[in-house]
């Protein structure tokens, strides 16, 4: 099983855990990240200042939407590369914690 995760993952971190490295998301995640950086000194700059709060509310509920499918983005590409190789290598394990995985980002 241990050897699916790396055959799965060619880039896993040590210690067991999985990663993927498609270099065409990792860029799209990295400019969506920058992106939601900018917003983020946006609305610091915005508390700063005293602008309106709900004009500040306004670009706070932007940010968690981008945050948001930046999360739903790496879930999707998580679940394409290293779930369904551990389900091809019979890892049920692997069940629970996307389970969990999916609950804290629902709950939210």
């Amino acid at each position: 099983m241990d050897e699916h995760k790396q055959d799965c993952c060619p880039n896993c971190h040590s210690g067991g855990k999985r990663s993927w490295h498609d270099d065409k998301t990792v860029r799209e995640l990295i400019s969506r990240l920058n992106r939601i950086e900018g917003q983020m000194r946006g609305i610091k700059r915005m508390v700063e200042e005293g602008v309106y709060c709900d004009d500040v509310l306004n670009q706070i509920a932007s940010a968690q939407s981008a945050l948001y499918g930046v999360a739903r983005l790496l879930l999707e590409k998580h679940m394409h590369s290293c779930i369904k190789g551990q389900l091809k290598a019979d890892d049920d394990e692997v069940i629970g914690e996307l389970t969990k995985t999916i609950f804290r980002l629902i709950n939210k």
